[in-house]
């Protein structure tokens, strides 16, 4: 069985000086968030054998977050077509993984990684939350078919949906 988790980004910032949505940088919040879910999923065990991840500013400053709480290096392939990806997008780049991975991590954006996970999991409380929102810094697991060609809609069981409000309620929406 192979293993999906799903990073969204952590929360960014909106500089009016900052001109195009690919340079946003990450809030202070943000950055909590995203070492926290690291450190959540060291807690957890979590070994990703392949990482890819969107090149944008906030997916990058994610990733050295979520790094320092894991305690290890994340090192992701940048690949500039998970920016804003759709669903479409991510699910074709998910069938060309090499077959040898096991535990793959892709950090991106919404909608994209709300929509393939709620087009991969099968039913449950937990694929209702994640219909519900796909929070910044929130990563879904799943657990799908042997090969990664295999993973079609509905097949695989969602393991798993942390938000960052689950583990401190003041990452929550409507704290600062």
């Amino acid at each position: 069985m192979k293993t999906l988790t799903l990073l969204r980004h952590a929360k960014s910032g909106h500089d009016p000086h900052i001109a195009r949505d690919f340079d946003r940088d990450l809030n202070a919040k943000g950055k909590r968030a995203a070492a926290m879910m690291g450190a959540h999923a060291r807690e957890l065990d979590l070994v990703f054998d392949h990482v890819i991840a969107s090149p944008a500013i906030r997916v990058v400053e994610t990733v050295e977050a979520f790094s320092a709480g894991y305690g290890r290096a994340v090192t992701p392939i940048w690949d500039r077509r998970i920016y804003l990806a759709s669903s479409a997008t991510l699910l074709d780049i998910v069938h060309t993984m090499p077959e040898k991975v096991a535990n793959a991590l892709i950090i991106a954006h919404n909608p994209g990684l709300e929509d393939i996970a709620l087009l991969l999991a099968n039913t449950g409380e937990m694929r209702e939350a994640v219909e519900h929102k796909f929070p910044t810094a929130s990563f879904a697991q799943l657990r799908g078919p042997d090969s990664w060609s295999d993973w079609t809609a509905g097949l695989c069981a969602l393991s798993r949906f942390v938000r960052p409000r689950d583990l401190d309620p003041g990452l929550g929406p409507d704290a600062e």
